[in-house]
């Protein structure tokens, strides 16, 4: 099994960004947007399902494409999800979209893009995290997760309880999940400078 210093650098940020992010935000940019707001709920609803399917098959399934029902299941689900986060849901981002409000259509698919991204950069992080800690060896387990909440002092959620690392050694999910919004926000305070 690996060490925290080759799980660390497939974590680096910059390693990230060229192997997830760069391609997820090129594919969101290659994506022709002819008006920024829309005429009802169902041209919305097409609009997502197809801009959700392009970036998929683009830039996490490279390949192949989503029946239109289950593209725009994963829009909705994750407008609904980031919506939910400012007490909104998909009504709220149609809304937005009709109207050209909060950035209109532009933002919507912007956020379609930002959740796909997330979850494929879960996915990379659990990877790393299973090729280099051992799931048989308790204690390399421990002390892998001990130095990585080090590494990571104050950039983690503040409900991460450092001093236990063997909460997190039996199921690690909750401390990705963790990491990877702490990477989002970080990013953010880069793209308002």
């Amino acid at each position: 099994m690996g060490t925290i210093r080759s799980l660390l650098s497939e974590l680096d940020e910059r390693v990230i960004a060229r192997l997830i992010g760069i391609p997820h935000d090129e594919s969101r940019m290659r994506y022709q947007l002819r008006s920024n707001t829309v005429e009802d709920f169902e041209r919305f609803s097409v609009i997502i399902a197809d801009y959700y399917n392009y970036h998929y098959t683009r830039s996490v399934s490279k390949g192949g494409s989503l029946p239109p029902s289950e593209a725009y299941g994963g829009a909705k689900e994750l407008l609904d999800r980031e919506y939910g986060r400012r007490r909104g849901d998909i009504v709220s981002a149609f809304n937005d979209a009709h109207d050209g409000t909060n950035g209109g259509m532009r933002v919507v698919l912007d956020i379609i893009a930002e959740g796909l991204k997330a979850k494929v950069v879960e996915r990379y992080v659990a990877d790393a995290f299973d090729r280099h800690v051992a799931p048989n060896s308790w204690e390399q387990k421990v002390d892998m997760i001990r130095q990585f909440m080090s590494y990571c002092g104050d950039t983690l959620s503040s409900s991460v309880v450092r001093s236990q690392p063997e909460r997190y050694a039996r199921d690690y999910s909750d401390l990705i999940r963790q990491y990877v919004e702490s990477l989002r926000q970080t990013s953010a305070v880069f793209r308002r400078l």
